[in-house]
């Protein structure tokens, strides 16, 4: 069998359906021991099932054949948890025909420790089989089983990939296509989703805690966290570990883990950096099953100690470098931080890098009297990540808000799939943080020049569903709206005031955050000019006057409210002697909350010194108050972006039809093959990658000689009679800089001088000039991909040419695109307008556009060797069609790494 070494790359960590953690990896020759045990304790019944006969003399023979007798095309992966195999499974190719081919086939096997059945050990273990076995490039696994063993026809039935079962007597033959689609990633999100949240119920709903490292000195951040715990009203017991002293806030304090009278669920380590890995370990060998790590300053070895410890016992773990965390759920009552006030209990869930975001987002919840469900502060993020809290407030039946602060990503597409599928259920919504320049690859090209990190981190915000807030102010003044307002699904709004200069400026600052403001029909402003005083103007502001009372000013409001046209009603209020003197509150006429179809209410109120406060409603909720109309603009238009994008069908990537997989694979394999470091294809083999893949480019012969150039230029030149030539040598890129292009050349002649004049110039480095025919003088655009070493492909789009740098007008989007990801990628830009005709610009054929970069996204997500790909300029021609006048694209020796494979960090 051919056994990969074990390494981390091969050798991974992942959760049971039950929460357990196993370790996942190759088998090799020295499991013959543990293989055989695992055999010997195994019931008659169920070796009878797995090898349709019992006896040692079989299950010797199993074990000899996994650890000892592979041969080439076998897989074999073990599970094991405690230094214990608890299950394998193994596949073996299916010979070809004729012999030498290459195997496309191969039959399965499973067996799981008696002990260990029903906890999703098989599934786990064929799930990462399937894995390899599409890395191998096998499109079948097959399995045969006895007709009563639907333990094992069960596990393969609900993996999640088609099946198809064939009965034969006693026998099932049992056929696994290997073709992952959403239905199996769907599959895959439930059993992870599943395993994950069990994992967290130690930490997050822990029936004990133990505090390692609580000191006698009063500011100790392990006394704080203590006294946190005790002042909670904590549901559970408490324990305290410290060797040096009898009782600490009276609880007795034990030397050390081992000496604690019970395992806990969760201990917190306060304890210096060089003690946390012997003390994670001693945590492991005591049973306890969470850690929260708050010390900071791990070195490289201490890290590593810290994560081998907490792999090897299975325990999840929060931090290091963090605050703590919280659960503010009645029958808990947990506060394991050192942060000042145990937070409101409320709906919104929080997880954030950093300590002092966390601070200030629980004083703000709590201000807000929205509160907090479950608090994590995930520190330098070792195990636990956002993704695992979005699925653990997915499940908890509290959360409705879901606040993240993340600094760094580990797994950014599974993160994408999760929270695309909790922003359907209730807002997800992060803090916009910055990532450092020293993690940027240095860019060559202008699709890499251009992919920005915080262009790829909106990328992945907007493509999952995330509201991405620039500030904690925005967030807080958004997490207040979403928190008590119905959604105004398409942004449309009305601004009512009793001062038209703040009326004016709150409707410059809906239109600045892209919010409509449109006037009002006729028919409702002519009610709503009836409902006013007179002199009150009924456009867009509405402007009620200074003199307006209470109740006139609501039936204007509840007119407005209940219009099919209206989304939201922004009221901005000024305070005048008018009201005071007749008792009218003109905050009222918002807040009575009229029992009519649900719109989007919202205030003003500058003489406020709270930049965002809820008003209590007459009839329950209440309605959020800002001191700056910029700021209640941002909020709506970030919740009117949230419904229409939770508002939009589920949608998946469309296959481009035509694509020639075999001859790409084929192509790429061979030129990587000759040049193991990778670089930059010729134009000859970039054209042949583009056709491949059915990208359009404009026609263009490859020439090395005077002769050939002239004979090229003949054949290609347009109507007008110019061709373009252009020299190439290998590692060029920007051909106009360095003088490689010859522009609007007529006649035999010039070609001629302009191929003498690369020679001249460029000498030996000169390997061929492309000639193509002179394009005519539209827009040009750029379009693009660039493999990010952490987000994986990224597709570009946007103005091209030489503008391309100077203007930067570009937008980005993750791989695979879905249909609504190609037309945000097309519209985003700037330059958008003049594709579809306005602001004098010629309408374009933007299906083909479409086409295009739909194309770029499957090449994308098929080569994970496609360093950056930068077609510039592209064309689109007014009388339809689109076309790549240059093209570029660079190869690396790359590995595929599936996102959603289920595996621990």
């Amino acid at each position: 069998m051919t056994r990969a070494p074990e390494s981390p790359s091969t050798t991974v960590y992942a959760l049971l359906a039950d929460g357990t953690t196993v370790r996942i990896r190759p088998v090799v020759p020295t499991d013959h021991a543990a293989v055989s045990r695992m055999y010997e304790h195994m019931s008659p019944e169920n070796l009878r099932l797995r090898f349709f006969s019992a006896g040692p003399l079989t299950t010797r023979k199993a074990a000899d054949a996994l650890c000892l007798g592979a041969g080439p095309g076998d897989r074999a992966l073990v599970a094991e948890a405690d230094g214990d195999v608890l299950g394998l499974a193994e596949y073996h190719a299916t010979p070809t025909d004729p012999p030498g081919g290459r195997p496309t086939a191969a039959e399965v096997a499973l067996a799981v420790a008696d002990e260990w059945h029903h906890r999703g050990v098989g599934t786990l273990l064929l799930e990462h089989l399937v894995d390899l076995a599409r890395a191998d490039g096998l499109q079948e696994l097959t399995a045969d089983a006895l007709s009563e063993n639907m333990r094992v026809i069960r596990v393969f039935t609900d993996l999640g990939l088609p099946v198809r079962r064939h009965f034969e007597g006693p026998d099932v033959h049992v056929q696994v296509a290997l073709t992952p689609d959403e239905h199996y990633l769907t599959a895959l999100d439930t059993r992870g989703r599943t395993a994950d949240v069990a994992s967290l119920r130690p930490l997050l709903r822990p029936r004990s805690v133990a505090v390692v490292g609580a000191g006698h000195l009063p500011g100790s951040v392990g006394r704080a966290i203590l006294r946190n715990l005790r002042a909670s009203g904590f549901a559970g017991p408490v324990h305290v570990v410290n060797p040096h002293g009898p009782a600490l806030d009276g609880l007795p304090c034990h030397p050390a883990v081992s000496d604690l009278p019970e395992a806990p669920d969760l201990a917190v380590l306060a304890v210096p950096a060089r003690a946390v890995p012997a003390v994670a370990e001693e945590c492991g060998e005591r049973g306890v099953r969470a850690l929260a790590v708050v010390t900071s300053g791990l070195d490289e070895a201490q890290a590593a100690g810290l994560r081998t410890a907490c792999r090897r016992h299975g325990m999840r773990v929060v931090g290091p470098n963090c605050l703590g965390l919280a659960n503010t759920e009645k029958d808990v009552r947990l506060d394991a931080t050192f942060a000042a006030r145990f937070p409101l209990p409320g709906t919104a869930g929080v997880a954030t890098q950093s300590g002092g975001v966390g601070i200030a987002l629980l004083d703000g919840l709590s201000r807000l009297g929205i509160g907090v469900s479950t608090f994590v502060s995930l520190g330098d993020k070792y195990d636990v990540s956002g993704n695992d809290l979005l699925q653990w407030w997915e499940e908890d039946g509290r959360t409705d808000l879901a606040v993240l602060h993340l600094e760094s990503f580990g797994n950014p597409r599974a993160f994408s799939r999760t929270a695309r599928r909790v922003s359907r259920r209730m807002p997800v919504l992060t803090v916009d943080a910055g990532r450092s320049e020293a993690g940027r690859r240095a860019a060559a090209s202008h699709t890499a020049a251009a992919a920005t990190p915080t262009m790829t981190r909106q990328a992945l915000f907007h493509q999952a569903g995330v509201i991405a807030a620039r500030t904690i102010g925005e967030l807080l003044d958004t997490v207040a709206l979403l928190h008590t307002q119905p959604l105004p699904p398409r942004g449309r709004v009305v601004v009512v005031t009793n001062a038209g200069g703040v009326g004016v400026l709150a409707a410059d600052a809906c239109s600045e955050a892209g919010l409509s403001v449109r006037p009002l029909e006729p028919a409702l402003a002519a009610e709503v000019a009836a409902a006013l005083p007179e002199g009150a103007a009924v456009g867009n502001p509405v402007d009620a006057t200074a003199a307006v009372p209470e109740d006139r000013l609501r039936a204007c409001v509840d007119l407005l409210a209940a219009h099919r046209d209206v989304d939201a009603v922004l009221g901005v209020l000024v305070p005048t002697a008018l009201a005071t003197a007749t008792g009218d509150d003109l905050v009222r006429a918002f807040t009575h909350a009229p029992a009519r179809a649900p719109c989007t209410t919202a205030l003003v109120l500058v003489d406020r010194p709270a930049r965002v406060e809820l008003l209590p409603a007459a009839r329950g909720g209440a309605v959020p108050a800002y001191a700056d109309a910029q700021d209640a603009a941002r909020a709506l238009s970030y919740a009117s972006a949230h419904a229409r994008r939770r508002n939009r069908p589920q949608s998946l990537p469309p296959e481009p039809s035509g694509v020639d997989t075999e001859g790409v694979e084929a192509d790429v394999a061979e030129w990587l093959a000759e040049r193991p470091e990778g670089g930059w294809l010729d134009p000859v083999q970039c054209g042949r990658l583009l056709a491949r893949y059915g990208i359009p480019q404009v026609a263009w012969e490859w020439v090395c000689d005077e002769d050939t150039a002239a004979a090229a230029a003949g054949r290609l030149a347009g109507p007008d009679g110019r061709v373009v030539l252009k020299a190439h040598w290998p590692g060029l890129v920007h051909k106009t800089d360095e003088g490689a292009v010859r522009l609007d050349l007529q006649g035999e002649e010039q070609v001629r001088a302009a191929y003498r004049g690369f020679v001249d110039r460029f000498g030996d480095r000169l390997s061929g000039v492309v000639v193509q025919p002179q394009a005519p003088h539209v827009l040009e655009l750029v379009a693009g991909v660039v493999q990010d070493p952490v987000f994986g492909p990224l597709v570009l789009f946007g103005q091209g040419g030489t503008a391309t740098d100077v203007l930067a007008d570009h937008a980005a989007r993750l791989a695979p695109l879905t249909t609504y990801d190609l037309d945000d990628l097309i519209t985003s830009p700037r330059c958008s307008a003049l594709l579809s005709g306005r602001h004098g610009g010629i309408p374009v054929d933007l299906g083909a556009l479409e086409r295009l970069l739909l194309c770029l996204s499957r090449m994308a997500c098929d080569l994970p060797q496609l360093a950056e790909a930068d077609l510039n300029p592209v064309v689109a021609r007014p009388d339809g069609g689109v076309m790549a006048l240059d093209a570029r694209v660079r190869l690396e020796p790359h590995q595929a790494y599936d996102p959603y494979l289920r595996r621990l960090r």
